[in-house]
């Protein structure tokens, strides 16, 4: 796999891990639980990753337009 790839596949992965982190936080809070306050800050690591991974991805398609010396 090239570089790209291993950042699309951890992009995802780090999603999920995220998506699961915010849902255990509402369930836990529906079932009437207060988890301590540390827990609230679990989903911000996954979150910092997403934007880091997501921002390349995005930037991805106006780079490679670069390299081929295409672009306005």
């Amino acid at each position: 796999m090239n570089w790209s790839k291993w950042i699309r596949q951890i992009h995802r992965w780090v999603s999920i891990i995220f998506a699961a982190l915010v849902a255990a936080i509402f369930i836990a809070l529906g079932l009437g639980k207060e988890p301590a306050e540390w827990v609230y800050f679990l989903p911000l690591l996954p979150l910092f990753l997403l934007l880091l991974t997501g921002l390349y991805l995005f930037a991805l398609p106006y780079m490679a337009g670069r390299r081929m010396g295409g672009g306005t």
